[in-house]
């Protein structure tokens, strides 16, 4: 085991893995360091979704840069990552929301990206097999860029690529200790051994917590489960992916033909909770068949756990803390960090190679919490 690096990055999901690439592609010495195996934690569990409708301008900001990277990444990396673009459906259910939609949608123009409010009557030509009736909508709206990538494929090419660069990977190996001279960090030591590293990203998903923790610095993330299921493999039905904010769902059909989804329960609670529910196979299976009857008789194969590590304005903690010189935070997705993790990778490769900050970046920054007022994201499932 080496015991020295540029940068150690804690954590193999796919922040991890793509900022290691990055960055050994900028021929710094990197190990990442992943206490299960690649993929084990939130990447491995997430809904594959890829999406650019935001509220916010950061969140927007980074998806839209991402799937600029992700529509050229199975290229660059040597492996399919399966990425498609069918686009995202997004329900409007009363005026209310379509007042939200209508300003979302003026940001998100205003950044280039193509989007569309739909009326009812137009939604069945993106998903025909949708119920507008049932839904209960007065309008959608549509992204035709956005779309679905496979988040294993795509951490593990990330992760191969990084090795072909000379990055480490030790995996089931736990870190147990931060050290930090001086205010600025200086070694991680792990069941495997010690790895001096002036720079330190944080990158374990709802774990962040406590690595931070080591080193005295408070991170405001709270875990939430989220359940997802799996049917049966079935014909084309569907390109898109279909979401609601009001309802909490989400479900796409993958390249495979199962259907994929997930909703919150409604007496769901914030906390270290993995026993799957059946209340959640209850809640998905009634609201899924509301919004589409065709699936009445669908077989439901497969229920699994994992957690959202959700910040209070459900936006990403990005950078380097004030308090401890070379440690960097790359958590607080809240159930999105797949979809953004190219352009994420890129912006902190920037920072820590060549010093190099963006508004972005500056406007993610954890001391954005020590503030009164916050910019919340508002298009969010559950």
């Amino acid at each position: 085991m080496k015991n020295k690096a540029d940068v150690v990055i804690i954590g193999g999901g796919v922040n991890g893995c793509s900022l290691a690439y990055r960055l050994a592609r900028r021929n710094l010495d990197v190990v990442v360091v992943e206490k299960g195996y690649l993929t084990s934690g939130a990447t491995g569990a997430c809904g594959a979704g890829i999406r650019q409708q935001w509220s916010t301008k950061e969140n927007a900001s980074l998806a839209i840069q991402s799937v600029k990277i992700f529509e050229k990444l199975s290229a660059e990396l040597g492996q399919d990552i399966e990425f498609r673009q069918g686009g995202y459906l997004i329900a409007v259910h009363d005026s209310k929301e379509l007042e939200q939609a209508e300003k979302n949608v003026e940001m998100q123009r205003s950044l280039g990206l193509k989007v569309d409010v739909l009326s009812p009557e137009e939604i069945p030509r993106i998903a025909p097999l949708l119920d507008v009736q049932g839904m209960a909508v007065v309008a959608a709206t549509f992204c035709p860029t956005d779309g679905h990538a496979n988040p294993f494929r795509t951490t593990f090419a990330y992760a191969d690529a990084a090795k072909k660069q000379g990055a480490t990977f030790l995996t089931h190996t736990e870190v147990t200790k931060l050290t930090v001279r001086n205010k600025a960090m200086s070694s991680v030591t792990t069941t495997q051994g010690e790895v001096a590293a002036p720079v330190v990203v944080n990158a374990a998903g709802i774990d962040s917590m406590r690595i931070a923790a080591m080193v005295q610095v408070p991170l405001p993330l709270m875990p939430f489960r989220k359940e997802i299921m799996a049917t049966e493999r079935l014909e084309p039905l569907f390109e898109a992916m279909v979401i609601s904010f009001k309802d909490g769902i989400y479900f796409s059909q993958q390249k495979e033909g199962q259907i994929v989804g997930g909703i919150p329960i409604p007496e769901e609670r914030s906390g270290f909770k993995t026993m799957p529910t059946f209340a959640f196979l209850q809640h998905m299976s009634r609201t899924l068949v509301r919004y589409a009857p065709v699936l009445r008789h669908v077989n439901m194969l497969r229920h699994w756990t994992n957690y959202y590590d959700v910040t209070p304005d459900a936006r990403p903690i990005l950078g380097e803390v004030p308090q401890v010189k070379g440690f960097i935070q790359c958590s607080g997705f809240s159930g999105h960090g797949f979809m953004i993790s190219p352009m994420v990778a890129k912006l902190l490769t920037d920072y820590i190679v060549d010093g190099k900050t963006t508004e972005v970046l500056e406007n993610l920054r954890l001391d954005r919490f020590k503030g009164g007022s916050m910019n919340k994201e508002l298009s969010v499932v559950g």
